[in-house]
């Protein structure tokens, strides 16, 4: 039987909520370094700076295929919001991130093989309503793990509450000006709301 939500088919100008975790549920993230260099695969492939490898080559940028608009990454999966902008975007930015950090981690911690439960999966947003939930579940994963999502340093929450920026992170797309910021922080906010969403949104996980 197919697996849930294992897009094969992409469209331009739609959101997407992209996940995925460790085969077995490993942790891919062992220590804030690894956060980090996987932190870096995003900005080298989506900001506007040019970055070269040690040979001298400019590294693939994909931020006029797909736009990065929240994050967080947890000890063994991450989430993604994205909005394609090309397609095909979306596979050339996971496939790039996904297999520079299985090189990374392998060689770090002496390992072989597959790092991920499978390939990404990926959810299409059809409703602003359902946008602004994605977004909150995606930033409020840390306290499941008892952290304190507001002050999080693997998701992009303190770039929607204006203490980070980034050129790589696309955050204006949900809360564009300040009026956006402070209703969208208290609806993150909103624990007694978020609880039946995060109760849905993990049945969906769980079943996928």
């Amino acid at each position: 039987m197919p697996k849930k939500n294992i897009v094969k088919m992409y469209g331009s100008d739609q959101y997407y909520h992209i996940y995925n975790r460790g085969g077995n549920k490993i942790d891919i993230f062992r220590e804030p370094n690894d956060y980090y260099y996987f932190l870096s695969l995003l900005k080298r492939h989506l900001s506007d700076e040019a970055t070269f490898d040690s040979s001298g080559r400019l590294f693939a940028k994909y931020n006029d295929e797909v736009e990065l608009i929240a994050f967080c990454l947890m000890p063994n999966h991450f989430h993604f919001l994205c909005y394609l902008k090309d397609p095909e975007g979306i596979i050339h930015l996971m496939r790039s991130v996904m297999t520079a950090y299985t090189m990374y981690f392998n060689k770090k911690y002496k390992r072989t093989g597959k790092l991920y439960e499978g390939v990404f999966l990926a959810s299409r947003i059809d409703s602003d309503i359902y946008l602004w939930q994605v977004s909150r579940y995606i930033h409020l994963n840390p306290i499941d793990a008892g952290y304190d999502y507001q002050n999080y340093a693997y998701s992009s929450m303190e770039y929607f509450s204006g203490n980070k920026h980034a050129d790589w992170l696309h955050n204006k797309r949900l809360v564009e000006t300040d009026s956006d910021k402070h209703q969208y922080l208290e609806f993150v906010s909103d624990y007694q709301s978020m609880h039946q969403d995060l109760k849905f949104l993990k049945n969906v996980l769980a079943s996928s």
